[in-house]
C-alpha cells in the first residue's frame, strides 16, 4: 500500500472518462500520485467511477466495488470511494448493502471527494484534465443529461435534464487541450443534436463544431451520439466544407419498424429515418455512419425483426453495434410493457443481426483495398504500429496495423497509406465484427509520396460495449 497514491477505476462510457480525468487533475494538484485503471492497484485510496446504464454494466460496477471492498477488509486498502451513474441512481441502497465504502458520491458531486480528503477543489483548473488517452486525442463532453423520453432508457433518470456547456467554455477547453498536444477531438454528449437549446434557445451544434474547427491545431473532429429526430441539417454543410470535421457520424437509430419506433417513443418514423440517411449520403459525400440497434424490446415480433434485418441489409452501415433489450426499473417500458421475449430469443436475434453486419463490414472494408487513406498512429503494440482513419473512432472501430520493422513512425503523427488487404474477425456480439485493413506505408501526411515500402495492417482491438450501448 503506497501512501498518497490513489487508484481510479473508470467503468462505462467516455463521458465517465472525462469526469475521471478532471478528478485526476485535481488530485494531482494537491499532491496525490494517481494511477488510472491499474491492473495492479497499490494505492492506499481507490475511487471507482461506475456505470448504471444496463444490467450488464451495473453488474460489472457492483462486482468491482465488491472486489475493492474485500481488499479493504483484508487491509490492502485504507479508503474506498464510489462515484458515477450507478452511485447516482442507487446511492442510499448501495450505502446500506456495501458499508465498506467510505462514501458514495453521485455523478455530479464528486468535487466533495476532495473536501473529504481534507483538500480544496481548484476552480481555476476547471477546464484542465489529466488525459488517460494517448495525448494526441481526447474526448470533449459538451453537455450532460437528456430531455428525450425513450421507453427503455434510464439515462434521464440518472443524469436529469439536458444541460449544455457554454460555447466559450468548450472553446477554452479545446485551446487548453491543443496546448497539451491534442490533435483529435471526439465530441460526445448523451444527445449531441439538442446542444444549445437550453442555453441559446436553438440547436447550436453546427455553430459549435464550426468554431471548434477554426481553432489552430484541431486536425480531426468526430461526432458521437446523435439523435435522428429534429436533426440539425446545417451540420451537413459544416461536415462537407470543413476538412478537419471527419466524415463520420455516430447516430443511434435503435429500430426501423414504425410500430417499434412508436413503442420505443423515438419521435421518428421509418420514412424519416430513410430520408435522413439518404440526406447524409447526398449532402456529405463519403460519410461513414455508425449506428446502434436494439433487439428484443417488448412488442418486437418476428415480422418487426425481419424488417430490421432488411433495413441493415439495405442501408449497409459502415459501422454498427447492437444490444438486447434490458428492462430498467423506473423507465416507461418497465412500467408500461411486459418483458415477455425470452432471453434466448433476444440473443438469437442479436447474433443474427450482427452476422448480417459482419458480412457487410467485410465487403465495405474489402472495397477500400487499393485506396489511399490518411491515418493517425495511436500506439506501438508488438511488431505493429496501430493507427486509424478519419472513419474510425478509438476503442470501437477498425484499426490499421503497420509493420514496425519497415520504418520508424511517430505516435500521434498523421501518415498516408494505401490499403492492400482486409481481414475479417469474429469476437461475438460485443465486437463490431468489422474487417481490418492492411496498408502500404508512404510518408508522413504532410510529405506524401506514392512509392514507399509496403507494410501490413490488421484490426485486432475488440469493440468497447459500453461506449456504444450507452445511448
Amino acid at each position: 500500500m503506497k501512501k498518497r497514491r490513489i487508484d481510479i477505476i473508470t467503468l462505462g462510457c467516455s463521458k465517465n472518462l472525462v469526469d475521471s480525468e478532471q478528478l485526476i487533475r485535481q488530485l494531482e494538484e494537491v499532491g496525490y500520485s494517481v494511477t488510472h485503471d491499474t491492473e495492479n492497484p497499490q494505492g492506499e485510496i481507490a475511487v471507482i467511477n461506475t456505470c448504471g446504464f444496463i444490467g450488464d454494466a451495473k453488474e460489472e460496477s457492483i462486482n468491482m466495488i465488491l472486489e475493492f471492498a474485500e481488499r479493504k477488509e483484508e487491509g490492502d486498502l485504507k479508503k474506498l470511494f464510489v462515484m458515477g451513474c450507478l452511485s447516482e441512481r442507487y446511492l442510499k441502497e448501495l450505502a446500506i448493502e456495501i458499508p465498506q465504502v467510505d462514501k458514495f458520491y453521485g455523478k455530479f458531486n464528486w468535487k466533495e471527494l476532495l473536501q473529504d480528503l481534507g483538500q480544496t477543489y481548484h476552480d481555476e483548473l476547471y477546464i484542465e484534465r489529466t488525459l488517460t488517452t494517448p495525448r494526441h486525442y481526447a474526448y470533449l463532453k459538451i453537455s450532460e443529461g437528456c430531455d428525450r423520453k425513450c421507453s427503455y432508457c434510464a439515462i434521464p433518470i440518472i443524469t436529469g435534464r439536458h444541460i449544455s456547456k457554454p460555447i466559450d467554455e468548450i472553446l477554452d477547453e479545446v485551446r487548453y487541450l491543443v496546448s497539451q498536444g491534442v490533435k483529435e477531438f471526439q465530441v460526445i454528449a448523451q444527445e449531441l443534436t439538442y446542444y444549445g437549446v437550453d442555453l441559446y434557445k436553438k440547436q447550436m451544434l453546427p455553430e459549435l463544431i464550426e468554431r471548434i474547427s477554426d481553432i489552430p491545431g484541431v486536425e480531426w473532429i468526430r461526432l458521437h451520439y446523435a439523435y435522428p429526430a429534429h436533426f440539425p441539417t446545417d451540420l451537413f454543410r459544416v461536415m462537407r466544407e470543413r476538412d478537419n470535421v471527419c466524415k463520420y457520424m455516430d447516430i443511434a437509430l435503435q429500430h426501423i419498424s414504425d410500430k417499434m419506433l412508436r413503442l420505443m417513443r423515438r419521435q421518428v418514423t421509418k420514412e424519416d429515418t430513410y430520408k435522413l440517411i439518404e440526406q447524409f449520403r447526398k449532402e456529405v459525400p463519403g460519410i461513414h455512419l455508425r449506428t446502434t440497434l436494439m433487439v428484443g424490446h417488448p412488442g418486437e415480433t418476428e415480422e418487426d425483426f425481419e424488417e430490421l434485418k432488411e433495413f441493415v441489409r439495405k442501408v449497409r452501415f459502415d459501422r454498427m453495434g447492437a444490444f438486447a433489450y434490458s428492462e430498467e426499473e423506473g423507465t416507461y417500458a418497465a412500467k408500461a410493457y411486459e418483458d415477455s421475449i425470452p432471453q434466448e430469443v433476444k440473443q438469437a436475434r442479436l447474433d443474427e443481426l450482427m452476422d448480417i453486419q459482419q458480412g457487410i463490414s467485410a465487403e465495405l472494408s474489402a472495397a477500400k483495398i487499393g485506396k489511399q487513406m490518411k491515418i493517425i498512429i495511436d500506439r506501438l503494440e508488438g511488431d505493429y504500429y496501430i493507427g486509424r482513419t478519419e472513419f474510425d473512432s478509438p476503442e470501437v472501430d477498425p484499426e490499421v496495423l503497420i509493420n514496425s520493422s519497415e520504418k520508424e513512425l511517430e505516435i500521434g503523427q498523421f501518415y498516408q497509406v494505401e490499403v492492400i488487404d482486409a481481414d475479417d474477425f469474429d469476437c461475438g456480439f460485443e465486437c463490431s465484427r468489422l474487417a481490418a485493413a492492411f496498408g502500404k506505408f508512404f510518408l508522413p501526411f504532410r510529405d506524401f509520396k506514392a512509392d514507399e515500402d509496403k507494410v501490413v495492417a490488421d484490426n485486432q482491438r475488440p469493440f468497447n460495449q459500453h461506449a456504444v450501448t450507452a445511448e
